[in-house]
Parts: structure tokens; C-alpha cells; sequence
């Protein structure tokens, strides 16, 4: 979101509420707390709940002037006193709890707090699809209860399912991380729970809310060298595209049935997000989405402003009615929309059509059916929020994210009974308002790392070392250097937060910042034995020094837990949690940032130093790989069931393959077209596994040819087994959709021929053939 004309946007839209209701004959006392109350409101056919939901939105448009569209425009519609309609707020947020970011929240009321869950990148760690949709469930439930005590609305700007691109990126903390499978998922995850089960269907009121797949498309950059989110133009492959950064998106709305998409600041290709009609024509008629489209805030005056590439802020505005958006973030379609009509560079009809996708979903929502206490989910109030079984949710999100990353000879979990003093040492160790990371609400009751960790060491003390996190001096580091000689135990907590990386601001070091590093071994050389290193954070950090430091016996990373990161923390060390996340995204050395942020290519360039992004196609050595994760317990794997050989019948092969020459690399092996197969689901398999934890199956073409990726997960699964114990993962495998590659021209094939399963050390050789 942009910040920059926010206050501009607030008095504007005042004004507009102060004359609509003061419009005769209804005084703004006199307008319902809710469209379509009766007795007086509620017989408009738009009011007709036994009506198709279509039907309701085109009767609700016919009655509204011009002057009335254009003020449902914006993220701050209008009320529209003779029709009863009140004015509406679009935009909320809840990206990992209800968050106050948007002017949609508001925590001054009988609701004062809300769950603080932890920040999207750590929960994406546990790799554990359940979780994920028990946590949408959860913020949904207490996001619908804010709302029916008027704290909230019904449409919040979540997901972010960018992919994490570039380890520098400020924004990669909101995201499931750099793997396009995992952030597919994670967006049908969300949706699906945070939109209560919602399937797509046109019924009104079906939905429990609305949730936003954003930021559409290619966008991962915020601030760096001479470029920014808002004039960035991202020259995106056609290959890539396909393969790296639509996957998400096409999830969101095909199997999550997304409500709302979120067109993003950043140019793609020469033309902005928000004027990309092909893309957005995509998303409708190839995907199915059944939504509105919102820009991000400012994005339409940006087209216009910032970017050049509009010649009026008029031409703005119909570039962006005419591509697909509906609404606007900001004011400039409440300040240049009437006289865009009155230009003929705008049709009513243009309008129209916006206005049907947006009504259609509140609809759906239920907001024009009448009091919001007597609707589906009108139960839920301030009793619903900060439940004792939310907390607990949040708990186990950080238990299952954390990720081991060095525990040298065992020296983790430290023994409650043979630790009689700890010390604690870090700016982050006491200061539970960093534990969220961004888009983050008032949390319940936060518990900082010391008081976790005193639950179980009563004589335990805490020295920040440095007067914060960014530790530009060395002031504090004589009183953690004496607290950590005199303790039995040491835990330095080390890392980023908000003035490291947040939006509108990307790092550019991937080292600890300041005098950090400094702080970690000024503290390991007076400790009296090895210290423990906790990483806070969402973008991947350098430690290569602590990874290769013997005083440095083990390496947590906690990302931003959320309000019981204290907690989690203190299990986690004493092993009343077993860690058992694996890292979402690379962890680069600090060479990297010799890569220019700006390129978006995916695959390596060997003939210009490029070494490529992301585990898929890096080719350089990484300080933590993706997929990384220790645990206390030690665990074997094996298949109990995958086939050898998939063989597509010769009866059938011109259902597989083109009547025209297969598509070929440079050194001559066959590939279908995935478009060419008639049906995936008779070659789809299964593969059994025992073990424990997030089981990562990984594939590659055993002759990896120009542009494959290096390995490509393919599927993954959270499974828990009692010590001793065995348990059993089943991972459906799609060869058309796991085991295909994208050409060049942005097309999916399935190569023929010799392919590799891999989980873990164990490696399943399969043959595709036709």
C-alpha cells in the first residue's frame, strides 16, 4: 500500500460523505447502520434475497446516477442516503491477524486487540497445508467479529503471494517465500479458510469474507538504487511468467475461488499492472475469477504521475476501466472520472461493469441483507476475538515454523535441571513489538523471549547489547559480555526487524546489521560454554561466521512469531517443542548482492555472471539451502509406493502428442505437450513415505536441459510420529503438472524420458515414455 496521498485521500473523502448526507431529503442521522433495513429500505429489488446475486447488482446499478457510480469508485465508496446505502470501506487488512494498516480496522472499540499470529513466512516453514487454513479460519473468525461490532469490514487485502524473488526484498516477510508450488498452495489455504469454504458459486450471502490475491503481477521490488515499486518496470520472460510468477495467482482463483485480485504498481513488460487488460482478461476468462479488482493505493495516479505513460490522469482512468480494474485505492476516479466521461475517453458502461463485480461481492457477502446481527455469522462478536483456542493456534504456527539450522553435537535442547542462570542477550530479547514484523494489529498479551524463557530459568537476565536493532555502536555490549559470563546458558538474539525490511524498503546487505555480528562473538568468547544463536527476520541473513563459529553450538531462526514467540522460543530450546520448519527460501551469501535487484530472470546466465534466483535455478553456493531444517530426532525415509515407469499407450499416443514434430532441445530429447495430453488424471500417482516433519519430495529430469530447473519441489506434507514411532505421508503426484517444465515460449511440457524423485537422501528413478 502507499502512504503517500493517504491524507489527501481522508479529507476529500470526508467532504464527499459530509454533502451526500446532507443531500435532501435524508439527514445523515436519518441513513441505516445497514443497506436494505426495513421498513423502509428494504423493498428495492436489490434487497431480494431470493434473486440471483447478478440480477441484484444489475437492479442496484440501474438506480444509481452517474455522480452515484463514480463515488462507489474508490476504496471509501460513498453513502447513498435515498437508496439507504451507507457508505462503505474497502479496504482491511489480515495478512497474519486482523492488522491495523487499512482505515477499515479499528481497535477503539469493544474489540481492543486481536490475535497476533506469526508473520506469514515462518508459518509457511511448517509446510503444513492444514495449519495454514486453521489459521485463515481463525483471523476470519475474529475479522467477521470486529465487523459486526463495526470495527471492520468484509473485505481484506490478503494474501501476498509474490514470489520472494530476491533475498533483499523488504516485502518477502508477508509471503509463503521463493517456491511457486508452496505459495500456490498457501493461497488456496488462506482462501478458502478465511472465505468460510466458499466455492465459487454466485449464492448470496456464501461467503464469511472477502479475501484479495495481490500484488498482480511480477512484483518484489520496493527500494533499490534508482528504482522503485512505483515506476519499476519488470521485463518478465514469457518462460518465466509461466512457471514462476503466475502459478500463485492462477491457484488463488482456480481452486481458491479468490473474490478480489489486486493489480500492483510496477510496470510488467512496458505497460502498467493495472492497464494489463490481458492479464486481467486471463484471470476471468482462463481462470474463472467471479471478483473485483482493485489497484493498489495510488497505483491509477501513479499511471499518470509517476510513471509518464499516460497523457492525462483522464487517459489514466480509462486505461484501467478498460483493462478490468473496478476500483481504486486512492481519489483519482472520484476527482477525474466525470470528466473522463464527459471527454468520451470513458463509457457509462465501463462503469457499469465495474460497479456489477463490485456489488456482486458484497452481495455475496451479505451486506444488503439487512441487520448484520440477524445474518449467517452474526453470532460472532468481541467474545470471538482473543480466544484462549486462537492463542493456542498461534502457538503451534511457531512451534511448527521454526527451523534448526546448526545444533552441533547436540547441544540442543539445553537441560532445564543442569541450567541454573541464562542469559539472554539482543535488542529483540525483551521487546515483543518486534515479533510481529509488518501488517500487524494490537496483539492480545505478547510474550517477549525473556519471560518465555524464565518460565523455565527463574534466574535468568537480559542485556540488549545494542540500543537496537539496527546497533550502530558498541555502547551496550560491555553488560551482555558480563551477563554472559556469569550464566550457565547464553542465548543471543540476533537479526532484522521493521528499519531492516518492510514495505517501501529493501535491505541492501544480507549481513547481520550494524555491530551485530561484533555483538555474537564478543558474547561467544566470554560465555562459558558455546551460545545459542537466534536469527529474528523474514529475508534470509547471511551467518556464515556463526554457521563456521565452534562457540556458536546451535542456530535457531524464529522469523517474526507473533504474540507467544516467547513461548515458542523457550519450548523450542528446552525441547518441549521439536523443531521441525524448513527454511521457505535461500539463504545467499552476501556476494549476492552484487546481483542487480532490477532483473527479473529467473534461470542462470553463465555468459554474463548471472547465477540465476530462487533453489530452482541458483548455481551459486548458498550459506542455507531451501528446504534446510534440523531436529532433535534422527529420521530415515523410504518409498512404499511410486512406479517405475509411466507408459503412455500407443493407442492413445496421438492424444499425448502433437500430429506435428514433438517439441525437442538442442541436444535431441523428446517432449509432450502438457497441452496435448487428454487426460492427467489416469497418469497421476502416488508416493508413500515414512518419516516425520515437513516431508519435502523433490524431482528433476535426469538430463537437465537449457532453462529446467536445477530440482523442483513436488510435492510436501506435515507428519507427526511419537518417538520410535513411523508415520506414513501420501503425496499425490501429477506427472502434467509436477513433472513439466516451461519452454521458452511460455508453454508446459512433459519430457520424456529418465526422471529422478529425491526425499531427502533417498532417490527414486521413473521413466516417462510413449
Amino acid at each position: 500500500m502507499r502512504e503517500l496521498h493517504l491524507h489527501r485521500q481522508s479529507i476529500l473523502q470526508f467532504l464527499l460523505y459530509l454533502f451526500t448526507c446532507f443531500s435532501p431529503p435524508i439527514a445523515c442521522d436519518e441513513l441505516p447502520k445497514a443497506a436494505c433495513e426495513p421498513p423502509g429500505y428494504a423493498s428495492f429489488p436489490f434487497c431480494n434475497t431470493s434473486l440471483p446475486v447478478h440480477a441484484r447488482a444489475r437492479a442496484l446499478v440501474s438506480l444509481l446516477t452517474l455522480p452515484e457510480k463514480i463515488q462507489q469508485l474508490s476504496n471509501g465508496a460513498a453513502a447513498v442516503p435515498r437508496l439507504g446505502l451507507p457508505a462503505y470501506q474497502w479496504w482491511s487488512e489480515s495478512l497474519h491477524g486482523v492488522a491495523s494498516n487499512g482505515p477499515g480496522v479499528a481497535f477503539g472499540g469493544p474489540v481492543r486487540a486481536a490475535t497476533g499470529f506469526p508473520q506469514v513466512i515462518l508459518s509457511a516453514a511448517a509446510f503444513n497445508r492444514t495449519l495454514w487454513r486453521a489459521l485463515a479460519r481463525a483471523i476470519a473468525v475474529e475479522a467477521r467479529a470486529m465487523h459486526n461490532v463495526g470495527q471492520a469490514g468484509l473485505t481484506f487485502w490478503a494474501p501476498n503471494i509474490n514470489i520472494f524473488r530476491d533475498p533483499r526484498w523488504g516485502r518477502g516477510q508477508e509471503t509463503p517465500g521463493e517456491d511457486p508450488l508452496v505459495a500456490s498452495e498457501y493461497a488456496v489455504q488462506y482462501v478458502k479458510g478465511f472465505q468460510g469454504e466458499y466455492d465459487g458459486g454466485g449464492s448470496s450471502s456464501s461467503m464469511m469474507l472477502s479475501a484479495c490475491c495481490k500484488h498482480y503481477t511480477a512484483y518484489d521490488l520496493e527500494k533499490w538504487g534508482n528504482f522503485t515499486r512505483y515506476t519499476f518496470n519488470a521485463q518478465v520472460t514469457e518462460q518465466d511468467m509461466e512457471d514462476t510468477f503466475q502459478p500463485p495467482f492462477r491457484s488463488c482463483i482456480q481452486e481458491g475461488y479468490a473474490s478480489c485480485l489486486m493489480c500492483s504498481y510496477n510496470q510488467v513488460n512496458g505497460v502498467p499492472a493495472c492497464a494489463r487488460g490481458d492479464l486481467l482478461e486471463r484471470a476471468r476468462k482462463e481462470w474463472g475469477f467471479q471478483g473485483y479488482v482493485t489497484s493498489d493505493c495510488d497505483a491509477v495516479a501513479i499511471i499518470y504521475e509517476d510513471q509518464k505513460y499516460s497523457a492525462s490522469p483522464e487517459d489514466s482512468i480509462a486505461d484501467v476501466l478498460k483493462a478490468g480494474m473496478d476500483i481504486n485505492c486512492g481519489t483519482y476516479m472520484l476527482r477525474f472520472t466525470e470528466s473522463a466521461v464527459k471527454m468520451g475517453k470513458v463509457q457509462e458502461e465501463d462503469i457499469d461493469r465495474a460497479l456489477l463485480n463490485l456489488f456482486s461481492v458484497q452481495l455475496r457477502l451479505g451486506l444488503f441483507d439487512g441487520d448484520r446481527a440477524k445474518k449467517r455469522f452474526g453470532w460472532l462478536g468481541p467474545d470471538s476475538v482473543c480466544t484462549a483456542e486462537h492463542r493456542q493456534l498461534a502457538l503451534e504456527a511457531a512451534r511448527q515454523g521454526i527451523v534448526l539450522l546448526k545444533n552441533d553435537r547436540g547441544f540442543l535442547p539445553l537441560r532445564k535441571h543442569e541450567v541454573s542462570s541464562l542469559a539472554i542477550i539482543g535488542p529483540a530479547a525483551d521487546d515483543a513489538s518486534i515479533y510481529g514484523g509488518d501488517y500487524t494489529g494490537v496483539p492480545c498479551d505478547p510474550i517477549t523471549f525473556l519471560d518465555g524463557i524464565r518460565s523455565y530459568v527463574p534466574r535468568t537476565s537480559s542485556a540488549p547489547g545494542c540500543i537496537d536493532v539496527p546497533c550502530q555502536s558498541k555502547d551496550g555490549f560491555e553488560e551482555a559480555v558480563t551477563a554472559a559470563k556469569f550464566a550457565d546458558a547464553v542465548i543471543v538474539v540476533a537479526g532484522l526487524n521493521l528499519t531492516e525490511e518492510t514495505e517501501d524498503h529493501d535491505r541492501v546487505s544480507l549481513l547481520l546489521p550494524g555491530k551485530q555480528m561484533d555483538l555474537v562473538r564478543a558474547v561467544a568468547g566470554s560465555s562459558k560454554a558455546p551460545v545459542v544463536l537466534v536469527l529474528m527476520g523474514g529475508g534470509p541473513i547471511d551467518v556464515s561466521f556463526a554457521a563456521d563459529d565452534p562457540l556458536v553450538a546451535s542456530i535457531l531462526w524464529i522469523g517474526y512469531p507473533g504474540e507467544v514467540g516467547g513461548q515458542a522460543l523457550a519450548e523450542a530450546l528446552f525441547g518441549d517443542a521439536n523443531p521441525g520448519g524448513r527454511l521457505p527460501v535461500t539463504w545467499y551469501p552476501e556476494s549476492f548482492t552484487d546481483v542487480p535487484m532490477n532483473d527479473m530472470n529467473m534461470r542462470a546466465d553463465p555468459s554474463r555472471g548471472y547465477p540465476g534466483r530462487t533453489y530452482r535455478f541458483y548455481t551459486g553456493k548458498a550459506v542455507y539451502e531451501f528446504g534446510d531444517g534440523l531436529s532433535y530426532s534422527s529420521y530415515s525415509y523410504k518409498f512404499l509406493r511410486a512406479p517405475q515407469r509411466i507408459r503412455l499407450s500407443g493407442s492413445s499416443s496421438e492424444s499425448y502428442i502433437d500430429r506435428e514434430p514433438p517439441y525437442a532441445t538442442k541436444d535431441g530429447r523428446d517432449f509432450l505437450g502438457v497441452e496435448e495430453v487428454s487426460s492427467c488424471d489416469a497418469l497421476r500417482f502416488r508416493g508413500d513415505v515414512d518419516g516425520s516433519h515437513a516431508v519435502l519430495l523433490f524431482w528433476r529430469p535426469r538430463a537437465i536441459g537449457e532453462g529446467s530447473p536445477r530440482k523442483q519441489l513436488i510435492g510436501f506434507e506435515r507428519v507427526h510420529a511419537t518417538a520410535g514411532g513411523e508415520a506414513e505421508a501420501e503425496i499425490v503426484v501429477d506427472p502434467c503438472k509436477h513433472l513439466s517444465v516451461v519452454n521458452e515460449k511460455g508453454r508446459r511440457l512433459l519430457p520424456l524420458g529418465a526422471q529422478v524423485l529425491t526425499l531427502g537422501d533417498l532417490v527414486h528413478q521413473l521413466l516417462i515414455e510413449a
